[in-house]
């Protein structure tokens, strides 16, 4: 089924239904790579590590295998872009976190998802409270080498934004299943698009998304 506007023109009507076999082909490959992702082996074991963790306004060392809540299913953990060399918040990933606060409810009823940040985990509390999120959980991995061995951390300390997904085994081993960085080649942001629909609203429109960066505050 396609909407239709009585009024179009048949120029319109014609590029219309062009456009439709086009979004239809996008969401086949959307399922094809979907399903290659979910083929990768689950051998990649990365070591169970303290980290830091916000729970009811308190700091505690948490292990990677605590945040799996609960014990049998997948961990996702976003990349923030804070601490270290990257001493202010990330515009970009504070835009994509606002969108995931209001689903995490949603996300809770088929898997564990935390925000990763590299800085003090307190600090990064408080900023996350002056935003006004409710649900993301705040983890720092501040003193481990997650980040770096999945390559969203820098030898200086340069952040980078991205989302990884973990799993355990039956044998007790945290498992990499899967990384994406939002630094997609030469594509600026664009390797995040399909977690955040911000984008796509934009996409839907004649001007499209131009330039447009996100902003803390407007």
């Amino acid at each position: 089924m396609i909407a239709r506007h009585s009024q179009e023109s048949e120029a319109y009507r014609k590029l219309r239904d062009e456009l439709r076999e086009a979004e239809i082909a996008l969401r086949d490959q959307r399922e094809r790579v979907a399903e290659l992702r979910r083929r990768l082996p689950l051998d990649g074991v990365v070591p169970d590590e303290t980290f830091q963790h916000v729970r009811d306004g308190q700091i505690l060392p948490v292990k990677l295998s605590e945040l799996f809540e609960p014990p049998g299913r997948p961990l996702v953990l976003m990349h923030f872009m804070f601490g270290k060399a990257q001493t202010q918040p990330c515009p970009m990933c504070t835009a994509w976190a606002d969108g995931y606060d209001g689903i995490v409810p949603h996300l809770e009823q088929r898997l564990s998802f935390r925000v990763l940040v590299a800085g003090d985990a307190g600090a990064f509390e408080a900023y996350a409270r002056s935003r006004g999120w409710r649900h993301l959980q705040i983890v720092s991995a501040g003193n481990a080498s997650l980040k770096r061995t999945l390559g969203f951390e820098e030898a200086g300390g340069e952040q980078h934004p991205g989302v990884s997904v973990f799993v355990r085994r039956d044998d007790g081993a945290i498992v990499h299943s899967y990384s994406a960085s939002a630094n997609l080649e030469q594509a600026g942001f664009r390797g995040m698009d399909l977690l955040s629909p911000l984008w796509h609203f934009f996409d839907l429109t004649p001007e499209g998304r131009g330039d447009f960066f996100p902003s803390k505050r407007y």
